[in-house]
């Protein structure tokens, strides 16, 4: 999906997700890529985040290489049964490995919908919460345009599409790792974007989530 934001966002998310409940329940999975609200002129930061049956606190949150003001961009996410990945213009910004963990945190067992919106965020999307909303400047608006989508549809009690077939390239093994050259990406983009990991958040994580331990690289 190609996005375009707008400036003076401040107190709003501009939100790509995946969600296994149209109305967000208590028991979801989700995935989620959203930009945070900017009014100071400094680099948009866009935030990652995945749920599975309703808990989330797997946020990460990057800064980009462009103005996302100035054109549209590509946004989107590979999710198979053996790795999510967050791409932004074909670029793997974050990778997040499925490893049979025990706490069972890998979203792999639901259909999930896709969305996209605006929705109001002004008591922290925005420096914590200290840069509210400005209603003043509404409407809001965010623009698409050459949006795909390459899925199997759901289908009770499961699709004929299943990801153990391997039968679509999402789930065939060239898309269960990053090739070698997004590897070289991913890379530059561990060293220079990352603005926040709660992998490295030990304040907020005494014992860092199961997840934490497993390279991206594996």
């Amino acid at each position: 999906m190609n996005e375009r934001t707008v400036y003076d966002s401040s107190g709003k998310l501009c939100l790509m997700q995946m969600c296994t409940e149209n109305a967000a329940g208590p028991e979801r999975d989700e995935l989620d890529s959203e930009f945070l609200g900017n009014r100071s002129g400094q680099p948009y930061l866009l935030q990652t985040n995945v749920y599975k049956n309703g808990t989330g606190g797997r946020e990460m949150r990057h800064s980009l290489w462009f103005d996302p003001t100035e054109d549209f961009h590509s946004y989107s996410i590979l999710w198979n049964n053996h790795q999510i990945v967050f791409f932004v213009d074909r670029v793997p910004i974050r990778v997040y490995k499925n490893a049979n963990y025990t706490n069972n945190f890998f979203p792999n067992e639901k259909p999930m919908y896709l969305f996209s919106s605006i929705w109001n965020a002004d008591d922290w999307a925005t420096r914590g919460g200290l840069e509210r909303t400005d209603w003043e400047k509404a409407p809001f608006v965010s623009s698409y345009k050459d949006f795909t989508a390459d899925g199997c549809q759901w289908e009770d009690p499961f699709p004929a599409c299943v990801s153990t077939t391997t039968d679509n390239w999402w789930d065939q093994y060239n898309a269960w790792h990053l090739s070698e050259g997004n590897k070289k990406d991913f890379a530059w983009v561990q060293r220079n974007l990352v603005i926040y990991d709660y992998c490295k958040d030990t304040e907020r994580y005494p014992t860092l989530p199961e997840e934490c331990w497993l390279s991206p690289w594996d």
